[in-house]
């Protein structure tokens, strides 16, 4: 992966994008150091760069890291987020966002469906962040997803994991047409879910239950394992066209537990939109 600017990156590229962000979390700050502590892990020695499907990430051609959004003055940094995926995405880039709280998908969002017609976003969360408003602010972590809705930036919405919906966000996703996969109905929807079209993929890491995950702010029990997030990665049907991971917070990490786990799944969504462009290119999606 090679630090590059934006402006020096080879088209059609995959480029990790830091945006470390946090001023929109409600319970507890951290997710802010999240991309330097995901970049430490992905690059330690106690592991390597080899993807399961046998992609050597070292040798990769067109894999860049473009750096960090500058989050300084939070009231003009979702508009920068903005600008910042935008430019990227014109040079027709795959783009991995590591957060950060939450709220950084809505910015990010307004930037694909400029690029994206019917856009499809698979929602990984215990959470479904579907607020109409928390502590009010309207652009909490807890809300992207009813501005990304309402502003119809996406044609469809597909949430799974979730485990904490209460009576406000049922309404909301009823009102707002999102299709919610419980944990508590299983895990059969992955066989029978299919996208037409391009795919965004959020990835909160609290999708993932606390003793696989311990390093979030909100610890829900009952949630995904880590091979079970890896299949989606690897068996999602669909065109994998960017993603994010958000909601790691080091603060509340044991011995880089949680910063290795984003780490694996930082590779196998590299290793994973690597095969779809591979596939664009060939005429397949």
């Amino acid at each position: 992966m090679k630090p590059q600017g934006s402006q020096a990156i080879d088209k059609d590229s995959i480029c990790i994008l830091g945006i470390p962000f946090d001023a929109n979390s409600s319970f507890s700050k951290g997710p802010a150091l999240a991309p330097s502590r995901i970049r430490e892990s992905y690059f330690s020695d106690s592991s390597n760069l080899w993807t399961e499907q046998g992609v050597d990430l070292e040798t990769l051609n067109g894999l860049y890291d473009v750096g960090d959004v500058d989050c300084s003055e939070e009231s003009s940094t979702f508009d920068a987020i903005t600008h910042r995926v935008n430019t990227l995405l014109k040079k027709d880039a795959r783009i991995i966002c590591l957060g950060g709280d939450h709220s950084i998908t809505f910015p990010i969002l307004k930037a694909y469906a400029k690029k994206y017609e019917n856009l499809n976003i698979l929602h990984l969360d215990a959470h479904p962040d579907l607020y109409d408003s928390l502590g009010n602010n309207r652009f909490s972590h807890a809300c992207p997803f009813a501005r990304i809705m309402e502003k119809k930036l996406a044609a469809r919405l597909v949430q799974a994991g979730i485990r904490t919906i209460n009576g406000h966000q049922r309404e909301q996703a009823h009102r707002l047409g999102v299709e919610v996969m419980e944990m508590k109905n299983g895990n059969d929807w992955l066989e029978k879910l299919e996208f037409q079209g391009p795919v965004y993929l959020s990835l909160d890491m609290d999708c993932l239950d606390p003793a696989f995950a311990p390093g979030v702010s909100h610890h829900e029990p009952g949630g995904f394992t880590t091979r079970q997030v890896l299949d989606i990665i690897q068996k999602l049907r669909g065109n994998l066209i960017g993603a994010d991971i958000v909601e790691y917070n080091p603060d509340r990490d044991f011995q880089s537990v949680t910063s290795m786990v984003a780490a694996k799944l930082l590779k196998e969504l590299i290793a994973r939109i690597d095969t779809n462009r591979l596939r664009n290119h060939q005429g397949y999606l």
